[in-house]
């Protein structure tokens, strides 16, 4: 069972830049885990949860809500077995908890097309981050 842990978000003015991180315990092996694909959502007052962003183990595929592209780049640290989600270039309509998710490489999102990522394919998350633009 993958446990993960978010870090890094606060309160910024519009402009600004934050960077998230994803770090997971627990099962399975951090070369298992390098394996896995990871997403970040974020969840705003009253709306639903929205996928942002998702990368592809080795970070071969990787995708951008329209809402973000541009602005937002999602990477990891093999070494650090961290995933980091970097947001430039901040909204106020970027106010939001954000959630790290991750699933295996046998999962359908993670041998699919890595369309938007839908918070039904993910299996393990986070408790999420409060990121907050004025």
């Amino acid at each position: 069972h993958v446990q993960l842990v978010e870090s890094g978000g606060g309160s910024v003015q519009a402009g600004g830049s934050l960077r998230l991180s994803c770090v997971p315990s627990g099962a399975p092996s951090r070369d298992t885990y390098s394996r896995y694909c990871m997403a970040w959502f974020r969840q705003a007052p009253g709306k639903e949860r929205e996928g942002v962003a998702a990368v592809a183990p080795n970070e071969r595929n990787t995708y951008y809500g329209d809402s973000v592209k541009g602005r937002f780049t999602i990477s990891r640290d093999y070494v650090k077995n961290i995933a980091y989600l970097l947001m430039n270039s901040l909204k106020p309509e970027d106010t939001a908890m954000y959630y790290c998710a991750t699933e295996p490489p046998y999962s359908i999102y993670c041998s699919g097309g890595y369309g938007t990522p839908r918070v039904t394919e993910f299996s393990f998350w986070g408790q999420g981050t409060q990121v907050t633009v004025s």
